[in-house]
């Protein structure tokens, strides 16, 4: 597993589709790392993917989830090189950082956390603490080091065999340490539990773990400092997996050892080795890489060859034949670089692609299967669903509406708010049935609604109180006509209410009425749509979790249901509508669990209710009257959620304020809340944000009409495939 790759440039015009991306073969890849169990690229853009067994977060889009083909780092641009190890990965960065993600209970990704606790991962890349100068990273099981540019060395993460090299009895680093006494290195390998490094004189030294033999010393004492590696003096390249080392010479062959159990030493044997040995019939070799128990080299005119075990085929050469001699890989030529895993092997390609082989049960392979393969194969892109109009999230579930005027959902469906005829949770979207000529689609807490083109409104999921407006108390697995309803212009759903605004400027609302949130001067629930009492002139609706508010022709906003929400200086409960204090020219509004916020003409906005940062005014304060959020102008649209409230600017990008931690809507990696807005990462062309506001995700709907969705995550509610939280933003998938 060589964790280093010179750094390519390579120019690739990646064409945007407007309708579902075809799922076709990842290109732009400039270098690509295999880890244990998962691969990495680099990205001619200097982003990672990383695709295969995503426990620990190794694969670094947030969730511990595993994807069968390529999901992007985050947050990571500039990367220069990518090293993949046993449960985490590294990226080096432009600027000399490094950042991993993964598994940290051995302090394996430097950034100061660690504890021998298996629970301790991160999603997400964080900064090795204490290096700044790095020209290459490695990254080994559980440990990881950079070079730096002063041919020194710091290492970080496990230290249980002294892999450090500091001479520690540590069980483990939490941030990066220098390797005393180590100058002019030109080379870094990290094994199983060794470090070996190359010097400017051709030598090597190795430290470490050393019960095979593996640090070439003739011994198999462990050495916590660094030894030299015995007969070694025209090393150019080192590499290190397992209980075993090889380095390149500079004629172009090979020499390696440690452990020999399946041949990969390449010397004709299953001896152990505790000094180097040739490698038998191995020439004009310009790069070697170790994986799990076989042995892969690029050679000279681009075609690969490899040696060792062969379980699954990892040898290339269409056989699962343990392979004791150097044998060809089958069937690929225009090889730039190889890369092997535990069990499986990649090569980079002319023209900035890669194909992969051997075994693929964790998705390692990146061919959107878990299927073993003898022969390579291409790495396939994800299916990025587009032609998005709208996305509505909400707690456990989500719903896209399509420019075809028809409607697919994802997440929870345990009382059919999926509206596919089952209560079968989804990962991904899928079509909610015989839903066409839709106008807009919003979704509530476990229930779902779409306006019609015609003005009528269909409503399917929980119907405990009333809630999809058909008379009854039935759920609905399927789309339900709402009863009287047919000239409605908007529509907002709540925890169990919703709410229609008609085209004359009325309003009708129908479900859970507790604490008066239907309007109808009583707290009785209604199984089909009342009026709102004395409600006119409405041009928009927002459902809240206990209340509703009402967007009127003139820019004033009137609210009702429970107080402290309502925005009309008390704490009151109101059954009917409300001014709320001081606006008078609001063009759009939003509602959530604990908060309301108006979008006002100038490109500003205001919130109030419950606060803990979220009304974005700086404070903690809870406000019955609408206050300013701080330091946003030109937005164009906005939405509350249960703990944060998000909004889209005039130039595309996107911004946050409020809870982070657990509900993770912020869509940035600070760790704290925030009481005022702070950028959405990587988000530079959306078009609007996502409408509704029962959950703790969030979605935007960007200018190529594909969607990019962040937060809790909960039952499958991101649309990405996954069931776990993603702090950053990812797109909906309708594959992974």
């Amino acid at each position: 597993m060589m964790k280093r790759r010179p750094i390519v440039a390579v120019l690739v015009t990646l064409a945007v589709a407007f309708l579902l991306t075809s799922c076709n073969e990842q290109e732009g890849i400039a270098s690509i790392s295999a880890g244990s169990v998962f691969t990495c690229s680099l990205q001619a853009d200097g982003t990672v993917r990383c695709w295969g067994e995503g426990t620990y977060g190794r694969l670094g889009d947030g969730p511990d989830v595993s994807s069968t083909r390529p999901v992007q780092v985050e947050p990571i641009t500039g990367a220069v090189q990518v090293a993949s190890g046993g449960t985490f990965a590294c990226a080096l960065l432009g600027n000399g950082t490094v950042r991993c993600w993964g598994a940290q209970f051995y302090g394996q990704l430097g950034d100061g956390v660690g504890g021998l606790d298996p629970g301790l991962w991160s999603g997400s890349a964080t900064a090795v603490r204490g290096v700044t100068t790095a020209v290459s990273v490695v990254a080994g099981s559980d440990h990881g080091c950079a070079l730096l540019a002063d041919g020194s060395v710091r290492c970080w993460g496990n230290n249980q065999d002294g892999q450090m090299g500091g001479g520690s009895t540590l069980p483990y680093y939490t941030t990066s340490g220098l390797v005393p006494g180590l100058t002019g290195v030109t080379d870094l390998a990290a094994g199983g539990g060794h470090t070996c490094a190359v010097l400017d004189d051709g030598t090597a030294r190795c430290w470490g773990r050393n019960t095979d033999g593996q640090l070439g010393d003739g011994t198999t004492t462990k050495r916590t400092t660094p030894v030299v590696v015995t007969g070694l003096t025209d090393a150019i390249a080192i590499d290190a997996s397992g209980n075993r080392t090889c380095a390149l010479l500079a004629d172009g062959t090979a020499r390696c050892w440690g452990d020999n159990s399946f041949g990969q030493l390449g010397d004709d044997t299953t001896v152990d080795r505790t000094t180097p040995v040739a490698v038998v019939g191995l020439a004009d070799a310009t790069a070697i890489d170790l994986g799990g128990n076989h042995t892969c080299a690029l050679l000279e005119g681009g075609t690969g060859t490899c040696w060792g075990r062969n379980s699954f085929g990892e040898v290339g050469d269409g056989t699962k034949i343990m392979r004791l001699t150097p044998t060809a890989v089958a069937g690929v030529t225009g090889i730039t670089a190889i890369t092997a895993g535990s069990t499986h092997t990649c090569v980079e390609l002319a023209g900035a692609k890669a194909k992969c082989w051997g075994h693929g049960g964790q998705g390692q392979l990146g061919n959107g299967t878990t299927v073993d393969s003898v022969t390579p194969g291409p790495i396939m892109k994800p299916t990025i669903v587009g032609n998005i109009v709208e996305v509505s999230p909400a707690s456990d579930h989500g719903c896209a509406l399509f420019g075809t005027g028809t409607v697919s959902c994802w997440g929870d469906n345990a009382y059919g708010q999926l509206g596919d005829g089952t209560t079968t949770d989804r990962l991904t979207p899928g079509p909610v049935a015989g839903l066409a000529e839709v106008r807009a689609v919003r979704t509530g807490s476990t229930h779902t609604c779409a306006v019609l083109l015609d003005g009528t409104v269909t409503c399917w999921g929980r119907n405990s109180r009333g809630q999809l407006g058909d008379g009854t108390t039935t759920d609905r697995s399927t789309p339900t006509p709402v009863s009287g309803i047919t000239t409605a212009v908007d529509l907002s759903l709540g925890n169990e209410h919703t709410c229609a605004v008609l085209d004359d400027g009325s309003a009708r609302c129908w479900g859970s009425n507790s604490d008066g949130r239907l309007g109808d001067e009583t707290t009785t629930d209604r199984t089909t749509p009342v009026p709102v009492t004395g409600l006119s002139g409405a041009t928009a609706i927002a459902a809240g979790w206990r209340h509703t508010c009402a967007l009127l022709a003139d820019g004033t906003v009137t609210c009702w249901g429970y107080g402290g929400r309502l925005g009309d200086g008390t704490s009151d409960t109101r059954p009917t509508p409300g001014p709320v204090t001081g606006l008078t020219d609001a063009t759009a509004i939003t509602a959530s669990a604990l908060h309301t916020c108006a979008l006002l003409a100038d490109g500003t906005a205001r919130c109030w209710g419950n606060n803990d940062g979220r009304l974005g005014d700086g404070t903690i304060t809870n406000r019955l009257t609408p206050v300013s959020v701080v330091g946003l102008t030109d937005i164009t649209s906005i939405t509350a959620r249960y703990g944060n409230t998000c909004a889209v600017l005039a130039d595309g990008s996107a911004h946050c304020w409020g809870e982070a931690g657990d509900f993770a809507a912020i869509g940035s990696d600070l760790p704290d809340d925030q009481y005022t807005p702070v950028p959405v990462y990587g988000i530079t062309d959306a078009a609007t944000i996502a409408t509704g506001g029962m959950g703790s995700n969030a979605c935007v709907v960007l200018a190529d009409h594909t969607a990019r969705c962040w937060g809790r995550g909960l039952q499958g509610s991101l649309g990405d495939g996954t069931l776990g939280p993603r702090p950053f933003p990812g797109p909906i998938v309708s594959s992974r």
